[in-house]
């Protein structure tokens, strides 16, 4: 992979990591595009690694959270008059929320490395799940805020989200819906949409790194891999904020149209055969 195609790879992945249209199956069809093998461990590994980049985004854009929460958790962890404290319960429900994606990402590891990165999987999970986060952008009552936030909230949220180990539903749109549907309010499902992707897309870096070094370093090669990776952490940070600010005045109707435009935009081209499914 050359310079220019892992700084737009990065660039893409930064912007899309944390908005409700999927990284994961943007970054597939443009490495499609682009002449990539896209089931390929080179590819699958780097398109994983690259997202530590947008996880440093978040851990630095949200520091004071974060080190509010820990604070918190650890107090809470030794001393029982914390642990009616909003913030100690929002670390549990953090940590608890994120079990289920590593559960069922490492039983279906072959299947979401191969398979399901097939186009067809794609296009089609950006229609479907459009309808799911129209539906819950209806419905959500938003009476509820972080504050209210619970571990059966984040657990049933950390469920959902491993729909989004299915390339083009998105795992912002997984845990966005879900949260809508358990009557949060949306900038209240979107931070928390942040919180929980720091365990998950660092575990699935980290076992990428482990299990594909080689393949990494013989195929796309470590060079590209980190230029993407700083990219995409650039990219990411700005696209946070843009995101907490849109979100605060804006429903999700844009991003489920363009959704659908992309993937019937997808299935289109692999209908007629101009690009290839896999």
């Amino acid at each position: 992979m050359n310079v220019l195609e892992a700084v737009f790879l990065g660039a893409v992945e930064g912007l899309t990591e944390f908005l409700p249209v999927s990284s994961t199956g943007h970054l597939t069809i443009l490495e499609k595009l682009l002449g990539h093998d896209i089931d390929d461990p080179d590819i699958t590994a780097f398109t994983a690694i690259i997202q530590v980049g947008a996880v440093f985004a978040t851990l630095l854009y949200f520091r004071h959270d974060f080190r509010r929460l820990l604070a918190a958790w650890g107090r809470g962890v030794r001393d029982p008059a914390w642990r009616e404290h909003p913030d100690y319960r929002l670390g549990w429900a953090v940590i608890l929320g994120s079990i289920p994606i590593g559960l069922v990402g490492v039983a279906f590891k072959d299947q979401i490395e191969t398979t399901l990165r097939s186009l067809w999987f794609v296009g089609g999970a950006l229609i479907l799940w459009s309808g799911v986060m129209g539906y819950a952008d209806h419905v959500g009552t938003q009476k509820r805020h972080e504050e209210d936030v619970t571990w059966k909230d984040t657990l049933v949220i950390g469920i959902v989200q491993c729909m989004a180990l299915i390339p083009g539903i998105s795992r912002s749109g997984a845990t966005m819906s879900a949260g809508l549907l358990r009557g949060l309010d949306r900038v209240a499902v979107t931070r928390l949409s942040f919180f929980l992707s720091i365990p998950a897309l660092m575990a699935a870096a980290a076992l990428q790194v482990l299990t594909k070094s080689d393949d990494i370093a013989d195929g796309v090669g470590w060079p590209a891999t980190i230029i993407a990776t700083v990219v995409s952490f650039a990219v990411a940070y700005v696209a946070i904020a843009w995101l907490l600010k849109f979100i605060a005045r804006h429903s999700y109707s844009v991003f489920i149209g363009y959704r659908l435009a992309l993937g019937a935009t997808v299935l289109f081209l692999v209908a007629t055969g101009i690009v290839s499914a896999t």
